[in-house]
């Protein structure tokens, strides 16, 4: 055949007005399936299969457009239609011209419909703008996933589930990823425009959020990746698993995220992300629930934290990260509820136990160096914590906790630093935020304290430490009403015995000595019930200026290993620090240093 005559024939056959109008509706099947699909949460694969049948049906139907056609007795080959009766000749000019009109009427309809669906997408869509200024190209918040289950005790799921994929990707070198606090600080806002605020506030260039729906078993777990500057949808997806799959997909949804910004993964980043923590669902589901309770930073919140940790263990006692979480609880509950001694011996067995089992694991290293501060191994607790860094430089409490061992040696200018290179990780971390006003309060900086700390209080009215920081602040500032203010504030907010100690010393000072001799008694019906720091008495009685009585309950501190680290530089002890019982305290601090 000659191909003139080929397409002649092509023409004749109608293939040429299939083509057009396969090609028109399958973009407007496109197009409505796009819009409509998320609204009822239809998993993306669908449209995925939807597109490849489209692709795959173009060759099909111009096949059978070729061999076949549609006449009034029903479809024909081709050959069996005679061409004047039915397409090309002059024997039936009203009908041929019917039927191509009636072509020409679907491909306009159907490109109307098109570019109709086009401009609506566009303009329904978030408007393009420029990234905020001085974010970095390769940077990602993970904004809380929602909690869409019936039971809204499932919330420890979508929280924890949004924790480890915060923790999974600052592992990633390369992408700056602000730490839990910054993103948690977003929980619940809703607000129009809020994925360029986000933006904005922690300087990412991405935004990664979700929402798990749990039912017995079953999950649904949907995760969209958004750019900051557009608003449009850079990945996205929908699971439905089981339970026990939910590591599977923490772990797709961490390298999806990945593949989309365009990194480049190393060997050891690539397995990082792939490899699950645990291979037991139940171990996991267990161990959220640690860090959502741990998370509270309550003497309640504490206990429950160490009873699912150890929960998570005997299910899976080969689990490195639940070792980390068990120590981390320990070594925020000394001196809170539990001797110091006892919780710094037990975060270091801890710690140990999960560098046993991942020798490389930053979280671990973290741990470690925590309890060895606490026990007066500066040296030591700084290795442990710059390994941490090393292993995960995007790790901010590593820096804060660093910056703590620069503090314990009077060196307040590299504690400032490090604890705003941890700042600049986790921006609206509550932690963090108070911590830089310790630092400043302790150097003696009480105006650059006071703004720290309000504006710390700013992120979270209720934040018992900072109230009590700030108190401390305006105290050595002599400022003494309004720091027993924020002293009474920490107290009713939170009922650890350390926020007793500081008002008793502020009613002390404050001239009040009936009040400051009832937070003793309240302290010592306390201690018959829980464990009482006794540091919180010492407090009180140097308000007293009981001198003696201080140093007795100061001593019985050392023996429990309260936190006592600041000793060397806090204005609290100002007015012992002279004193010969005081002075050997620190030289045995001291030698148990250089051990």
């Amino acid at each position: 055949m000659k191909i003139a005559n080929f397409f002649a024939e092509l023409k004749r056959r109608n293939v040429y007005k299939v083509a057009v109008a396969y090609a028109v509706v399958g973009w407007l099947l496109v197009q409505v399936t796009t819009q409509v699909f998320p609204i009822f949460e239809i998993p993306n694969w669908t449209l995925r299969l939807i597109v490849f049948a489209i692709i795959i049906g173009f060759p099909i139907a111009l096949v059978v457009a070729w061999a076949f056609e549609l006449t009034p007795e029903g479809i024909k080959h081709t050959e069996d239609v005679d061409p004047f009766d039915s397409r090309s000749g002059q024997v039936l000019p009203n009908k041929r011209v019917s039927k191509n009109r009636a072509w020409i009427y679907v491909t306009l309809i159907g490109a109307a419909l098109s570019v109709t669906l086009f401009f609506i997408g566009r303009l329904s869509a978030p408007s393009s703008r420029p990234p905020p200024a001085g974010v970095p190209g390769k940077s990602i918040a993970v904004l809380p996933f929602v909690n869409m289950s019936a039971d809204k005790s499932d919330e420890y799921l979508s929280d924890g589930m949004t924790e480890e994929l915060i923790n999974v990707l600052t592992k990633v070198k390369g992408l700056r990823v602000p730490g839990r606090s910054a993103c948690f600080a977003f929980k619940g806002k809703n607000e129009d425009d809020i994925f360029h605020k986000v933006g904005e506030q922690l300087h990412v260039s991405a935004v990664l959020e979700g929402s798990v729906r749990k039912a017995g078993d079953k999950l649904r777990i949907t995760a969209q990746l958004v750019n900051v500057a557009d608003g449009y949808h850079l990945w996205s997806e929908t699971y439905d698993r089981d339970m026990k799959d939910i590591l599977a997909v923490q772990s797709d949804v961490a390298q999806r995220v990945v593949q989309a910004l365009e990194l480049q993964l190393g060997g050891e980043e690539a397995r990082a992300l792939a490899k699950k923590p645990t291979e037991n669902a139940e171990a996991y589901r267990l161990y959220l629930l640690g860090r959502y309770h741990f998370n509270k930073f309550t003497r309640i919140g504490w206990t429950n934290a160490i009873h699912y940790f150890e929960q998570a263990l005997q299910v899976d006692p080969a689990y490195a990260l639940a070792y980390c979480g068990l120590a981390d609880t320990y070594g925020w509950a000394g001196g809170q509820i539990v001797a110091g001694r006892e919780a710094w011996a037990r975060e270091k067995e801890l710690a140990l136990k999960a560098l046993s089992l991942e020798p490389d694991l930053a979280d671990a290293h973290l741990s470690l160096g925590v309890a060895l501060f606490s026990a007066f191994d500066f040296r030591g607790s700084e290795d442990e914590l710059k390994r941490a860094i090393q292993l995960n430089p995007n790790l901010a409490l590593a820096y804060d906790q660093y910056g703590w061992t620069f503090m314990a040696k009077g060196d307040f200018d590299g504690a400032i630093a490090n604890e705003k290179k941890a700042l600049e990780l986790d921006p609206l971390n509550l932690l963090l935020n108070t911590d830089l006003g310790f630092f400043l309060q302790w150097a003696r900086r009480y105006d650059e304290g006071i703004v720290q700390l309000r504006k710390t209080l700013e992120l979270d009215p209720n934040n018992a430490l900072a109230h009590q920081t700030l108190g401390w602040c305006l105290h050595w500032k002599g400022k003494t009403a309004d720091a027993l203010a924020e002293f009474q504030k920490a107290t009713t907010l939170d009922d650890l015995p350390w926020y007793k100690g500081s008002l008793g010393y502020a009613y002390a000072a404050s001239g009040d000595r009936a009040k400051a001799e009832q937070i003793l008694r309240d302290l010592d019906e306390l201690a018959k019930k829980q464990y009482v720091s006794p540091a919180a008495r010492a407090s009180v009685y140097l308000g007293l200026g009981e001198k003696g009585k201080a140093l007795d309950w100061i001593e019985k501190a050392f023996e429990d290993m309260d936190p006592l680290f600041w000793w060397n530089t806090d204005q609290l002890y100002d007015s012992v620090r002279n004193e010969p019982r005081f002075k050997a305290l620190l030289q045995k601090m001291a030698l148990v240093n250089e051990r």
